[in-house]
């Protein structure tokens, strides 16, 4: 959807940086701060809030997201106009904070906050600058997509008021794609136009959401019933019931359906100038646009050279461990022909078949109660919400990831959701369920936003906030940490971490070409071939990701490799006081942050426990 969770936390990037119980602590990890600073802090905190809430109210999609039924029955905004008043409400915040709060009155950690909360306008300021560079449809979402999936996941029904509130957002579709339409055709006469590889696929997911009643013959099409299902278990009369559903038939077979040919319309005007599937070089100013991406992405000043040359690096570190693996299995042949024996033999395949998919996800449930059962070993704090595996739904199976996290609500209506993409079981392979379990689910995503949801006394911003490289980089830090907890025990299963790993030093190789170095899609596809372990379907996906995503995909190796640095650091300097769970709460405890912030909470807590 065009907002969410994350593009709110770009305004007030972090706040005080300790954790919930503990005093304000300085650079040195040393508690400091008078009264009367910590009273300005407290106030300052209290801005914060007022600030989030005030650019949450502007979309109730976001709203209900975090559980709150205000605009219940509206979709967002999604013109150009909206757009400019999110950036000057922005500016007019900072402005205010500046009028309110002299920074030098503040403790050390609300400097931090001061000084970080300007940093994060400035990011909005260069966001919005390359905001129409971002492809409002591609083979990683669409809002014919995503709306749906939105309604079905986040709209609760609890009483015949929301069930209303459905049937007007059913409505409001069509408002919506006017909107997205609009701008995907000013967006292509500027010479933003999606790769060649998109349209069709997101035709085909779209068509599938519009396919049954009341659409037209044959069962009842998903949000439908979906619909019924929640009117169903209400407690209101049978007319009441009846006439809901009446009410939603008619709204998605007119406004809603009426909503989708708008945006089929809005593809067919634009796809004749789709020419090409080359990176983000081919836009305007396209090597600007991409160096501002992976500014974004990875928090770091990196350039697209040295993270090519950090993926090369790593490619060639993960593969030296790799062929120890397959040495210790009794394979003679090469590390590429032991690819190929991995994705083409039947041991390592699930059947394609309805029972095969149950069998993925019963597996990737006790992925997850393993590590459940012996985090208390190396956590301090577990989230309290609970976490679901699921597959995702058939009708956005073309336009969704190989597997992915869903945040659970603060108030407990909605769990985590650890989702896999099971559109085609010859594709998935045994040895890497474990590793993506552990990176989607527990101890990964789950442990890190669910948790950072949770935290007490801590602003709402840093709660719901977002940096890709410590987000992504803790997954994969996440996967990695399987290994000291006694899992993989099979060799193919450590050789699936072991690719999963290399998965992500290959993205840095490949991201950087398309965008940078002009790799064309099939270069990108015949590297990802040549040395990874990914399935032809995935590498497929994974490059048009790239490609549709400049930069995001190098968020993943550029935090992990941060948070690994940070780790071996603490361990030198603290020897045995080092406690691995100290280590997990000083990372995990102060919500999503920057990773040069990252870095100075991990020297903070080497000098605590120093002096």
């Amino acid at each position: 959807m065009k907002r969410n969770l994350q593009l709110l936390a770009l305004l007030f990037a972090t706040a005080c940086s300790t954790a919930p119980g503990e005093p304000p602590q300085s650079a040195a990890g040393s508690p400091v701060a008078p009264s009367g600073a910590l009273a300005e802090d407290q106030r300052l905190l209290a801005f914060l809030d007022r600030a989030f809430d005030e650019r949450a109210a502007r979309s109730p999609e976001t709203l209900t997201g975090l559980g709150i039924k205000q605009d219940y029955g509206k979709l967002d905004d999604y013109t150009e106009r909206d757009a400019a008043e999110e950036l000057a409400l922005a500016e007019r915040q900072l402005a205010e904070m500046k009028r309110q709060f002299d920074s030098n009155r503040l403790s050390p950690a609300g400097q931090l906050s001061y000084r970080l909360a300007e940093q994060a306008v400035e990011t909005q300021r260069r966001q919005h600058q390359w905001r129409t560079h971002r492809f409002l449809f591609s083979t990683n979402g669409s809002p014919t997509g995503q709306i749906p999936a939105f309604l079905i996941n986040q709209h609760r029904v609890d009483t015949v008021a929301d069930a209303e509130a459905y049937v007007s957002r059913l409505r409001e579709v069509e408002r919506v794609m006017g909107e997205i339409g609009a701008q995907i055709r000013t967006r292509a006469n500027q010479g933003i136009v999606p790769p060649t590889f998109v349209f069709a696929p997101v035709r085909a997911d779209a068509r599938k959401v519009i396919t049954g009643a009341p659409f037209g013959q044959g069962p009842d099409s998903t949000l439908l019933t979906d619909f019924k299902k929640k009117v169903n278990a209400l407690e209101a009369p049978a007319d009441v019931k009846s006439r809901l559903i009446a009410d939603a038939s008619a709204a998605l077979a007119g406004p809603f359906r009426r909503g989708y040919e708008t945006f089929f319309s809005a593809l067919d005007a634009v796809e004749p100038k789709a020419v090409s599937n080359a990176g983000a070089w081919r836009l305007p100013r396209g090597d600007e646009y991409y160096a501002n991406q992976l500014r974004f992405s990875t928090t770091t000043d990196l350039t697209a050279d040295q993270i090519h040359d950090i993926g090369l690096a790593e490619v060639k570190r993960i593969q030296s461990e790799m062929e120890v693996i397959k040495n210790r299995v009794g394979f003679t042949g090469t590390l590429q022909q032991f690819f190929q024996h991995i994705k083409n033999s039947p041991q390592f395949k699930y059947p394609n078949t309805e029972a095969g998919r149950e069998q993925y996800l019963a597996d990737a449930r006790a992925f997850v109660a393993q590590v459940m059962a012996k985090a208390p070993q190396h956590f301090h704090q577990l989230p309290k919400a609970p976490l679901e595996v699921r597959a995702v739904e058939k009708w956005r199976e073309n336009t969704a990831s190989v597997a992915f996290y869903n945040q659970p609500t603060p108030d407990g209506s909605r769990p985590g959701i650890y989702y896999v993409n099971l559109a085609d079981m010859n594709q998935v392979l045994k040895p890497q369920i474990e590793s993506i379990s552990y990176h989607e689910g527990a101890p990964g995503h789950h442990f890190q936003i669910a948790r950072a949801i949770e935290l007490q006394g801590v602003p709402k911003f840093r709660r719901f906030g977002f940096y890709g490289a410590y987000i992504e980089g803790w997954g994969l830090y996440a996967e990695r940490l399987g290994r000291e907890m006694g899992f993989f025990q099979d060799p193919y299963s450590e050789f699936g971490h072991l690719s999963l790993e290399l998965w992500r030093a290959v993205r840095l190789v490949t991201d950087t070409g398309l965008h940078a170095k002009r790799w064309t899609r099939e270069q990108a596809i015949a590297y990802f071939q040549e040395n990874s372990l990914l399935s032809e379907r995935d590498i497929v996906k994974e490059v048009e990701r790239y490609i549709n995503n400049p930069g995001q995909a190098t968020s993943y190796k550029i935090g992990q490799l941060k948070i690994v640095e940070l780790r071996r650091r603490a361990e030198q300097a603290l020897g045995n006081r080092f406690d691995l769970r100290d280590f997990h709460e000083v990372v995990l405890g102060s919500g999503a942050l920057p990773l040069d912030v990252l870095d100075a909470q991990v020297n903070a807590y080497i000098a605590a426990k120093r002096s």
